[in-house]
């Protein structure tokens, strides 16, 4: 089996590593070191986090690595080159483009960027764009518990990781079918694991 070396404090997109590792129950080390921090940098130049080392190969972006994890796994994915993969990716892209912007700009312009380049006007067109999101992902949700049907798959571990970045960002958080779904990531066993051991390593 891979050895897998997680790197990336807990409060970032880190986590959707580990709830995709722990989802695949893979053994992994975790070092929750600081974006821009030397043990960061040593493998990323641009300082960001999560790497992942598979074998001591880097592996950068989460979800690229969600993909990798996926693929050489056989599983938490539909099969490269079907049309179910086309439909799970497209949810990928919505989130990463619709969701995870809304909330990155924001968090960009509280807290991320040099207090002179800020611009906190911006917040209320993230929350805008939030909830115009949670809107098309109510409409795009179909009958089944996940967001590609009966299986859970990589766009539900961002999904999942968004609902919980939404919450600590205070951004509203719908109710309906949208609301229980997020419930029912929250609720994941291997989420509840990643949590326990980030608060561990806190």
């Amino acid at each position: 089996m891979p050895r897998y070396t997680l790197i990336g404090n807990p409060q970032s997109r880190t986590m959707r590593v580990a709830w995709m590792l722990e989802e695949l129950g893979q053994d992994y080390s975790w070092n929750p070191a600081l974006p821009q921090s030397e043990a960061v940098r040593l493998h990323n130049p641009a300082g960001k986090v999560p790497v992942l080392l598979v074998d001591g190969e880097v592996l950068l972006d989460s979800v690229a690595i969600l993909h990798h994890l996926a693929d050489s796994h056989g599983a938490l994915t539909a099969a490269p080159g079907s049309l179910a993969r086309a439909r799970q990716d497209a949810l990928t892209q919505f989130c990463v483009d619709e969701v995870e912007g809304a909330l990155w700009t924001a968090a960009k312009n509280s807290f991320i960027h040099p207090a002179g380049l800020r611009v906190p006007e911006v917040k209320p067109v993230c929350r805008h764009e939030f909830a115009t999101a949670m809107e098309t992902l109510a409409a795009r949700l179909g009958a089944g518990p996940w967001a590609t049907g009966a299986e859970f798959t990589v766009p539900d571990i961002l999904f999942g990781h968004c609902a919980a970045w939404a919450k600590l960002a205070r951004f509203e958080l719908p109710g309906g079918p949208v609301g229980a779904y997020f419930a029912r990531l929250a609720e994941r066993p291997a989420y509840g694991r990643v949590l326990a051991r980030s608060a561990a390593a806190a």
